[in-house]
């Protein structure tokens, strides 16, 4: 019985102690990673957002002709003031990020 002691601190600190870290290693790993469902519902919310970005122009340009003096308060991309900002954030963005455009 003393003799096995030993055989099973030695299994356990060689082959034991590395299996369990290296398996945590790999589940952090692939926790961290994008899956196929999480994949799909990007996809989900980014088609909801474009249906709702339409949804929102539409209720724009009806109000717009209800009421001439309207005007829409979010971003578009005609808009020269809105690219502006837009800009600025992509250069702030690169410049945070190290890479300079």
């Amino acid at each position: 019985m003393e003799e096995i002691a030993p055989v099973i601190a030695v299994v356990a600190i060689f082959i034991g102690m590395p299996w369990m870290i290296l398996h945590h290693v790999t589940k952090w790993k692939t926790a961290a990673t994008i899956t196929t469902d999480d994949e799909d519902l990007l996809d989900e919310l980014y088609s909801l957002a474009k249906r709702l970005d339409e949804r929102m122009e539409t209720v724009e340009r009806l109000t717009a002709s209800d009421d001439p003096s309207f005007q829409p308060a979010r971003l578009t991309q005609e808009q020269d003031a809105d690219n502006e900002k837009l800009r600025e954030l992509d250069r702030l963005l690169a410049e945070k990020k190290g890479t300079r455009t």
